[in-house]
């Protein structure tokens, strides 16, 4: 596993935030901080954990090192809604612009994390995606509980612009 392992899982990325960021949009104001789901985080909880795992993984693989983030989700969870929602779309920026800036070397590197033993970079990013889709299907739970269809998972080219299938070049 190397950079370009990493690249393809982090292009496969950028499609499914595209997603994410709708399902989040769908989910009315007045929603996010109730609890459809007794015993579960909060819409905002869940959305405030991708983000700020999104963001922290990314840069911390880059930097080698992914510090303790549940401060950053506690005060991304009290953020008004503008800011809440400017902020979400400023993680996957932050996150992306990481990603893309990887060295061979930071991508072959050790990360240490607040978890258990350090993992290579590419398990990292994998992380990311696992837990993004993960609480990206809690997500569309609480939309089917509230009565909103979620958008349909593969569903690309309805997202915003910077997360729809780039055009691959044709042969010649």
């Amino acid at each position: 596993m190397d950079l370009k392992y990493i690249q393809s899982l982090w292009e496969e990325q950028r499609l499914v935030f595209g997603i994410s960021m709708r399902v989040i949009q769908a989910i009315p104001k007045d929603k996010l901080d109730s609890h459809p789901v007794p015993g579960m985080r909060t819409p905002k909880e869940i959305i405030s954990h991708m983000a700020c795992t999104l963001r922290s993984c990314a840069t911390g693989t880059v930097k080698g090192e992914i510090e303790n983030y549940e401060p950053m989700e506690k005060e991304l969870v009290a953020k008004p809604y503008d800011e809440f929602m400017k902020s979400i779309a400023e993680s996957w920026k932050v996150a992306d612009g990481a990603v893309r800036g990887m060295t061979e070397a930071q991508a072959k590197g050790m990360v240490k994390n607040p978890w258990t033993t350090d993992f290579p970079a590419p398990v990292c990013i994998q992380i990311i995606f696992d837990e993004h889709l993960h609480h990206r299907g809690q997500l569309y739970t609480y939309l089917r509980i509230i009565g909103i269809e979620p958008p349909f998972m593969w569903d690309f080219e309805n997202s915003a612009p910077e997360h729809q299938p780039r055009q691959q070049p044709q042969p010649a």
